[in-house]
């Protein structure tokens, strides 16, 4: 997780909220927390080795760096929607009226220097706090955000259809399939038992809470 510190004092992500996943964190090493804020209001739940944390979509979430050693895996659901476009930085109103806008201010250039995508992830990461601290503090304006984030990513929808129908959707339809063939004594399909393996496509790549490896989608 970044240990840079931002306006507040507090060390961390990017404060964002995703529309139709949910996310889990598995933590392996460090202390520190999850701020969250939904229409219940703000919490913080603390992280630390073994912790196990989820949570729905809808749930505006930011991780909190503690001790500088924060590591965890992330588990994130839907086949690469969350890569798709799924996740919404709490960016302040004015970046959210049109898809430019908001990709001016959030996209992080893949060609660039080291030092100068590094000044792009600090920016957009504190922009995203200033949200945030807004939303906490005026939580009448959750919904407002709530709509601009769906308007936001209206045009992404059919990719993000095909993307679920080609992978969530099919591997459940499949795990169906399997226990009909099952109830019916059939084994056929354990025949086709096959073992998968993959390296990461791209090492410490800037993400929006911390260096991440990037895989293909398969």
């Amino acid at each position: 997780m970044y240990n840079w510190e931002a306006t507040d004092g507090l060390c961390g992500g990017t404060p964002h909220m995703h529309l139709t996943c949910s996310e889990g964190y598995v933590v392996t090493a460090g202390h520190g927390a999850v701020q969250t804020l939904t229409t219940s209001g703000f919490a913080q739940t603390p992280l630390e080795a073994g912790t196990v944390a989820w949570f729905t979509p809808g749930t505006i979430h930011r991780l909190i760096n503690e001790d500088g050693r924060l590591q965890m895996v992330v588990l994130m659901q839907n086949s690469g929607l969350p890569e798709a476009g799924d996740a919404v930085l709490t960016l302040p109103p004015d970046y959210l009226r049109a898809p430019e806008t908001y990709a001016a201010a959030t996209a992080i250039p893949a060609d660039a220097p080291e030092a100068e995508q590094e000044r792009v992830a600090r920016a957009r990461r504190d922009l995203a706090i200033e949200g945030f601290l807004r939303l906490r503090e005026n939580p009448e304006e959750l919904a407002a955000f709530h709509d601009d984030s769906a308007a936001l990513v209206r045009h992404r929808l059919d990719s993000w259809r095909i993307r679920w129908e080609r992978g969530a959707a099919r591997a459940s339809a499949a795990t169906g399939h399997q226990l009909n063939r099952l109830t019916a004594g059939d084994t056929g399909h354990l025949e086709g038992a096959a073992v998968h393996s993959a390296l990461p496509s791209t090492r410490g790549k800037f993400g929006m809470c911390g260096r991440l490896d990037a895989y293909e989608r398969h």
